[in-house]
């Protein structure tokens, strides 16, 4: 009994969950899991069959992974539209993908739908087919979870054997929810996995497509939980980064964690540690506070990220009080001098220049500019040349941003507590944000997670009895800390491109990973929206480790949008490479 209770209280804390586990595990409210696959409803358009979930699970933060399947039954390709148009109290705003079905092909296909939708409409059309009747305003409902969301690449006899977890009817209470879908029919890009609690493959590794496998990777490379029972030795030619002989423990593995359960009893203890706690995001953007309580400070009393955002609260007030003073004591004292007609043609004057320079205000300091502040977090996988990065940034603009477009390797995410769809998404290639990325004059924040090629590296070369270092990271480099000879050694600062040996050594003791990730500007990364990242990150530089701080817009995707930057601040960590002499 003793060693069941010390395993369960080892993985909550592995999992992410935050209820507190002191000498003994507390009663779970509820028990085993609950079936949210869902059912489907087929509808024939012409040559099309169209087949899709009126009901689907949605992860607590993140996109819903929607599926369409699409039957062509006719002797010509068919271009479909399939578009969602979720229910929104300030408007319509929709996802939507074109594909090419071709003749006599099955195709499964994905609309992400953002988490904060609670229903919406699948309507699905053919440009230039007008035979193609469109399916108008299906109702499709995205239910929560009271738990977890474990999203299983596999059959749900797979996930019965090997977890061990019982199912429980819709009348009971679930510890958490599971949907399966089948491996060789699962989303290709990122945004289909980034906010679920735990990705689970319960069947044989091989069933998994290799591109799935490289999506999987990016899910845990940013972030994510993997389970998994089964354990072969091809796993390290798909994880790669995975140590190839390692305890069943969950294994750091970028900023997530993977976990190798093995046996059915081992797999269910995992899962029911969870006990439906919310893992936390790594990237937490704040959103707008509730209407009742507008002001300066976003949603939970936190403080914009963007000093650009905050009204002149005092300057309006002056002119405020000028516009009251000429309207009133000087209208009084213009209407006894010259009489009540010059009144009449004053105050219309008077509004009208006061008008005029808040318009000239505005255009002279605010400008037409994109304004952004820019943070995040960046592992440099040098050896396979790709960076992982977590950010977030603020953004502010008196004229709404163009469309912004991002990889299939990266994930685009809004606030927790948005309560509305924010922006309209097209996924035919990647993600285009084409409406609403950053409506005028409207402060917003938005998180990324990515997966990107990179070439950045920091290259040490032993020159004599000095060690000099190169910045080959793409940025300025302000601060940094590099691990040579069992020693820590600051980084000189640098530009890009240049190069500058290194001081004397830290003294012992010293943690310079903390004081980058809690020094910065005296204030904790982001004011904590990337709190769910460092844990991994702050774990002790190897030998030939670094970690700096670097300037300027960062490796996040909307890096490409040009934007006036306020603030820049990125930390990246990696492992040095060794330069020739």
């Amino acid at each position: 009994m003793r060693s069941a209770v010390l395993t369960a209280s080892v993985l909550l804390c592995v999992l992410g969950g935050s209820r507190a586990v002191a000498t003994s595990v507390a009663e779970p409210t509820g028990y085993g899991y609950r079936d949210a696959s869902g059912t489907t409803d087929t509808r024939e358009h012409g040559d099309l069959r169209v087949t899709h979930r009126p009901s689907v699970l949605k992860p607590e933060r993140g996109y819903t992974p929607f599926d369409v399947v699409l039957q062509n039954s006719g002797p010509v390709p068919l271009q479909v539209r399939l578009t969602f148009q979720g229910h929104s109290s300030s408007g319509p705003r929709t996802a939507e993908r074109t594909v090419e079905v071709a003749p006599r092909q099955r195709l499964v296909t994905w609309l992400f739908l953002p988490a904060e939708v609670q229903a919406g409409s699948l309507m699905v059309g053919s440009p230039g087919q007008a035979s193609l009747s469109p399916l108008a305003h299906a109702p499709v409902y995205l239910e929560r979870s009271t738990g977890g969301t474990v999203l299983v690449l596999g059959t749900l006899k797979d996930f019965d054997d090997t977890s061990g977890v019982p199912r429980v009817e819709a009348s009971g209470s679930p510890l958490f929810s599971v949907r399966t879908v089948e491996p060789r029919d699962a989303p290709r890009e990122l945004s289909g996995y980034v906010g679920h609690s735990v990705v689970m493959v319960p069947g044989d590794l091989a069933s998994v497509p290799a591109d799935v496998w490289a999506v999987l990777e990016a899910y845990v490379l940013t972030g994510g939980r993997l389970v998994l029972p089964q354990v072969s030795s091809s796993l390290t030619d798909r994880l790669p980064l995975l140590p190839e002989e390692g305890s069943r423990d969950a294994v750091p593995y970028g900023f997530g964690r993977v976990l190798r359960c093995g046996a059915a009893l081992e797999c269910g203890r995992t899962l029911n540690a969870m006990l439906g706690e919310v893992i936390p995001g790594p990237v937490k953007p704040a959103g707008d506070a509730p209407r009742w309580e507008r002001s300066n400070l976003l949603a939970g009393g936190v403080a914009p990220l963007l000093d650009h955002a905050n009204t002149p609260v005092g300057r309006f007030l002056l002119l405020i009080f000028a516009f009251v003073l000429a309207v009133g004591p000087g209208g009084l004292m213009l209407a006894r001098r010259r009489g009540p007609v010059a009144v009449l043609v004053a105050v219309p004057l008077v509004s009208l220049i006061t008008c005029v320079a808040l318009v000239t205000w505005s255009v002279l300091v605010d400008g037409f500019a994109v304004h952004a502040a820019r943070y995040s977090l960046t592992w440099l996988d040098v050896e396979r040349s790709r960076a992982v990065t977590l950010g977030v940034s603020a953004w502010y603009a008196n004229v709404s941003a163009g469309p912004v477009r991002f990889p299939a390797t990266s994930a685009l995410l809004a606030p927790d507590n948005a309560d509305e769809m924010l922006a309209d998404l097209d996924w035919t290639q990647g993600l285009t944000v084409t409406h609403g990325f950053l409506p005028p004059r409207t402060y917003r924040e938005w998180g990324e997670v990515a997966v990107l090629p990179s070439r950045a590296r920091l290259v040490v070369r032993k020159e004599g009895g000095s060690v000099r270092v190169q910045n080959a990271l793409g940025s300025r480099l302000e601060q940094g800390y590099v691990r040579v000879g069992n020693q820590h050694y600051a980084l000189p600062a640098l530009e890009d491109g240049a190069e500058g040996a290194l001081g004397e050594p830290l003294p012992e003791g010293e943690t310079p990973v903390s004081r980058l990730l809690s020094g910065v500007g005296g204030q904790s990364l982001a004011e904590g929206r990337l709190s769910g990242g460092e844990e991994n990150f702050r774990a002790p530089l190897p030998e030939g480790g670094f970690i700096a701080r670097l300037g300027g817009l960062g490796p996040a995707p909307s890096s490409a949008v040009d934007v006036e930057l306020e603030t820049g601040v990125h930390l990246v960590r990696g492992q040095s490479e060794e330069g020739r002499p």
